[in-house]
C-alpha cells in the first residue's frame, strides 16, 4: 500500500515528537528540513512502514541511536504470560475455540507503540472485554476455513510482542484443528518498535507450537522487497497466509497472495478508510477487499 496523504502527515508528526524534548531549535529545524527534504523525494510507491527506516537513519544522524524498546517488550510479554492460561481458558470454553483465539489475538494488536500512544493494561482489558461480543466477519471466516480445509502450509506473519502470546494460543487451537497443516511463522529480522523478533518469540513460547523464523528485515512489516530470500520463498509457497497488524496490511496489501489480515483499526485512515470507529477489529482477505 503505497504512501498517502494521511500517513505522510503522520510521519512528519512523528518526526517533529520525537524531537520535541531536545533544546537546540536551531538543530532541530536542520533535522525537521532533511526529514521533509527526503519524504518530498521519496518514491511514492513505499509504505508509510517501508519509510521509516530512512528516516531512523536521519533521526540517528543529528540524535544518537534511540532508546531501546525491550523493557516495553519484556513487560507486556510478561503481563500477557501472566494471563495466558485464563485467557485459553476462556477461549477453549467458547461455542468456536478457533474464532474465539483469532478475536482475542486481534484484540491484543493494540499494544502497538507505533500507533497507540496512550497504551494501557486497562484499555487492553477493557477490548478483551468488549471483544467477547464480537466475532470475525461471518463470510470471511467461512471463506477462510475453507481455505484451511484444502491448505497444507500456512504462514503467520506476527506483530507486536505481547499480542504474540495470544498468537502463540491461536496457533494451538490451528494445529490441534488442522494436525496436518504446515504452520511456519514468521517475525521481524531486526529490533522495531516494540514489534517481535526471535528471541521475543523464543520467550513466550512460540517456537515450542510451529517453526518460527525471521524476516530478515528491519521494517516494521513484511515489505516483499526487503525480506530475506528465505521467507520471500516461504510467503510465496503458503496456501493461506494470517497478517497481523496495520504494518502488514501497509506493506503487503497488494501482493495477490492468499493473506487474511486481523487488526484492528488503530489511526485516522484506517478509521476513515474502514468506515469504522477506532479500535475496531477488521478480518478481511487480500483478495476480496478493495485495493488502497
Amino acid at each position: 500500500m503505497k504512501i498517502n496523504s494521511f500517513c505522510l502527515t503522520c510521519l512528519i508528526n512523528m518526526q517533529e515528537s520525537q524531537v520535541r524534548k531536545f533544546d537546540d531549535e536551531e538543530k532541530k529545524m536542520t533535522y525537521m528540513r532533511e526529514v521533509l527534504a527526503f519524504l518530498s523525494s521519496c518514491d511514492p510507491d513505499l509504505s508509510a512502514p517501508a519509510l521509516v527506516k530512512p528516516l531512523s537513519r536521519i533521526y540517528e544522524k543529528y540524535w544518537g541511536k534511540r532508546d531501546s524498546m525491550d523493557e516495553v517488550k519484556q513487560e507486556f510479554n510478561d503481563y500477557l504470560l501472566s494471563m495466558e492460561e485464563e485467557l485459553e481458558a476462556q477461549i477453549r470454553n467458547h461455542p468456536d475455540p478457533l474464532e474465539a483465539a483469532l478475536c482475542y489475538a486481534r484484540t491484543a494488536n493494540y499494544i502497538d507503540y507505533a500507533s497507540v500512544k496512550d497504551i494501557s493494561k486497562e484499555k487492553l482489558l477493557e477490548l478483551f472485554e468488549e471483544q467477547k461480543k464480537t466475532g470475525l466477519d461471518r463470510d470471511v471466516y467461512r471463506t477462510f476455513l475453507e481455505d484451511l480445509r484444502g491448505a497444507s502450509s500456512l504462514v503467520y506473519l506476527t506483530d507486536n510482542c505481547g499480542e504474540i502470546v495470544l498468537d502463540k494460543v491461536a496457533l494451538r487451537l490451528l494445529k490441534e484443528q488442522y494436525p496436518k497443516l504446515k504452520v511456519t511463522v514468521i517475525v521481524r529480522g531486526e529490533p522495531v518498535v516494540n514489534d517481535a523478533d526471535m528471541a521475543a518469540a523464543r520467550y513466550v513460547g512460540l517456537d515450542h507450537v510451529a517453526d518460527v523464523m525471521d524476516n530478515g528485515s528491519g521494517i516494521a512489516g513484511t515489505d516483499l522487497s526487503d525480506i530475506s530470500d528465505e521467507a520471500r520463498r516461504v510467503i510465496d509457497e503458503a496456501d493461506v497466509i494470517i497478517a497481523k497488524g496495520q504494518g502488514n496490511f501497509e506493506t503487503i496489501h497488494g501482493c495477490g497472495l492468499n493473506i487474511y489480515y486481523l487488526f484492528l483499526c488503530k489511526c485516522d485512515w484506517f478509521v476513515q478508510k474502514f468506515q469504522v470507529e477506532r479500535f475496531q477489529g477488521m478480518f478481511i482477505n487480500e483478495r476480496r477487499t478493495l485495493q488502497f
